[in-house]
């Protein structure tokens, strides 16, 4: 037998499926392992039968060890400091090396048709997927979403939250620390704390835009990360109704992974040889997953007659909170078209999602059915930055290798350079970073459970430790339009100073005006035309918000009224104010040629009283 230094793998040279495998472990192990055809030392190992060779690989070790089939190939990994899972599973597993050896055999038995599995899904070379110039991409995106997040949100936060807002935070504040003593620092997380003026406020979005920036440039961007995810929370806090949006909890378990992928240096840049940690572009990727699927599952979980009997879509166009042009025109399309559209969705909700758990190619399938999904509904809905976020995540099915036809050249020939230098993989070491990613991982696999089973039937830790961590949003549950609304309601408000005369007060982007088309406003969000969608779906008992918007309209409140598109009273404001209730619907094409207008509607009456700030006034009749 011949005396060897470092273990060697021998294989078939004459077999492709060997090749090509081969050929992808040589560069997951370096130089720590030699590779050679049977054909070509075959005899140098006789106590080794020549049809052990055809049947498997051999490892031979240095001590005189041989091994063979799926156990030669996992202690050649793991030798080399790769994958040593496996072989501590083959181990210690009991029936791991059973199962292990079963499929190594199978597929050894019919290597020409796993040769063109291989081909199919992986390509003509099996590569190691790196993902650094995916990490300074999606860094760079994610902060172009922090600057939209701020920057909205900076436009509306004194009238929404502010000291003259519809709901205050000094007052929501003081409600609770009565309620919870000591407590609410850790269940209402937010710098709120320290202030609750109205600079303070404008101060947390502008410092947030400004954070943003610095990691669009790629400067400081792990600490810039870190504070805009406070900043963000604590908004998210305060925000009461008006920030319990998915899209805002989303945004702050997206932000919060990507603490563990930036660079802690001044300045990144795509040449650079951090690497992002194949740990969290699966957790990125897990995250994708219960996303869209738990989008899917809620739909038929609901029992919604819409949903189940394919309708859903000939009223979701009209009915949805902030319709577009686009989706105007997609609504008139024929039924057939509505309820085909509907089985593709729930086929890309529902199936599609286990593909982000399969080789490279099909990833890309995913990846290419998502975005498409998702530019769909960015079209024919007024999101805000949620379409563009989930778009966004769909990098992490890609890596840099699929990315480099969109790179410059110039660009890429510089990263190709550093490449081939020595590789520094950053790794999760210390004890509390490892929990932390523990714990989101734990936290994964109740919220992809929770649809299922319920929050009761939780096991009790797992209860204790979902209610535990939930203020921080670091992992969230997911599913938008469970239940598809119909009809379409509006409250319209109109003011007087008589009793009889009665204005409107036109919002910015919500229907009002029949003749005005429905806006394009993505990925800014206007909060309060949202919430008026909300209110409209019951009465405003259900919306105890509403009973503050309105007396701040009596009162003339330059920070709310900012938030609405026009005030029929800017001399002074009215002496009353109420509230009705339309049902709105699209109309057809005949009807919008004919009269220029977008929308029918009918009254169905009064949703708030009128009120006044006068006690000597009286009830006045609320007329037509």
């Amino acid at each position: 037998m011949k005396k060897i230094t470092i273990p060697l793998l021998i294989y078939d040279g004459e077999c492709g499926f060997c090749r090509i495998w081969i050929d992808y472990w040589k560069r997951l192990t370096g130089d720590k392992v030699t590779y050679e055809p049977f054909q070509k030392v075959g005899d140098q190992f006789p106590q080794i039968p020549p049809e052990n060779f055809v049947k498997s690989v051999q490892l031979v070790t240095p001590e005189g060890k041989i091994y063979s089939g799926a156990e030669a190939v996992f202690r050649t990994l793991a030798g080399a400091g790769q994958k040593k899972w496996m072989v501590w599973s083959y181990k210690y597993i009991p029936g791991f090396a059973a199962i292990s050896e079963w499929f190594y055999n199978v597929v050894a038995a019919h290597r020409s048709f796993f040769y063109k599995v291989t081909r199919l899904l992986w390509g003509k070379h099996l590569i190691t997927p790196s993902y650094r110039r995916i990490r300074w991409l999606f860094l760079r995106l994610l902060g172009v979403i922090y600057f939209i997040a701020f920057i909205s949100l900076g436009t509306q936060i004194t009238g929404l939250v502010g000291s003259t807002g519809i709901l205050p935070v000094d007052n929501f504040l003081q409600a609770v620390e009565n309620n919870f003593g000591i407590e609410r620092y850790w269940l209402f997380p937010t710098l709120a704390w320290l202030s609750a003026s109205d600079i303070f406020l404008y101060l947390i979005t502008f410092f947030g835009a400004i954070l943003s920036i610095f990691i669009i440039v790629g400067m400081v961007a792990a600490p810039a990360l870190f504070l805009v995810w406070i900043l963000y929370l604590s908004l998210v806090v305060i925000g009461q109704v008006f920030l319990s949006f998915q899209w805002d909890i989303f945004l702050l378990e997206v932000g919060f992974l990507a603490m563990f992928i930036a660079p802690w240096r001044f300045k990144d840049h795509p040449t650079d040889k951090t690497h992002a940690s194949t740990l969290i572009v699966w957790l990125y990727r897990l995250l994708l997953f219960r996303f869209i699927f738990s989008s899917g599952a809620v739909k038929l979980l609901s029992g919604d007659s819409l949903w189940r009997n394919l309708k859903a879509l000939t009223v979701h166009y009209q009915t949805q909170p902030l319709p577009t042009p686009i989706g105007y025109y997609v609504h008139q399309l024929p039924v057939w078209f509505h309820e085909f559209s509907l089985i593709i969705m729930f086929g890309i909700q529902l199936i599609i999602p286990f593909l982000i758990f399969a080789p490279r190619r099909v990833r890309f399938v995913a990846a290419g059915s998502f975005v498409g999904l998702e530019a769909l509904i960015l079209l024919t809905g007024n999101y805000t930055f949620f379409n563009l976020l989930t778009i966004f995540l769909c990098l992490f099915l890609l890596d840099d290798q699929a990315l480099h036809r969109w790179v410059p050249k110039t660009l890429y020939h510089r990263y190709r350079k550093t490449k081939e230098k020595k590789k520094t993989k950053k790794r999760i070491t210390t004890i509390g970073v490892s929990t932390l990613i523990a714990l989101i991982i734990f936290l994964n696999v109740v919220y992809i459970a929770l649809p299922f089973v319920g929050y009761r039937r939780l096991a009790p830790p797992a209860r204790y430790i979902t209610k535990l961590f939930a203020p921080f949003h670091i992992v969230n549950s997911y599913g938008l339009f469970a239940n598809m609304t119909n009809p379409r309601y509006e409250i319209i408000i109109e003011g007087s100073n008589d009793g009889k005369t009665w204005l409107v007060y036109e919002f910015k982007y919500k229907p009002g005006d029949i003749e005005r088309a429905p806006p394009m406003v993505a990925p800014h969000q206007p909060r309060l035309d949202w919430q008026m969608w909300f209110a409209a779906l019951s009465n405003y008992q259900n919306h105890p918000w509403f009973g503050h918007f309105l007396p701040r309209l009596l009162q003339g409140s330059p920070d709310v009224l900012k938030l609405l598109e026009y005030n029929p009273f800017p001399n002074a404001p009215p002496r009353f104010i109420r509230a009705l209730i339309y049902e709105y619907g699209f109309t057809d094409l005949i009807t919008k040629q004919a009269t220029d207008a977008w929308w029918k509607r009918e009254l169905q009456g009064q949703y708030f009283p009128t009120i006044s700030l006068y006690p000597d006034d009286q009830t006045v009749s609320n007329g037509g």
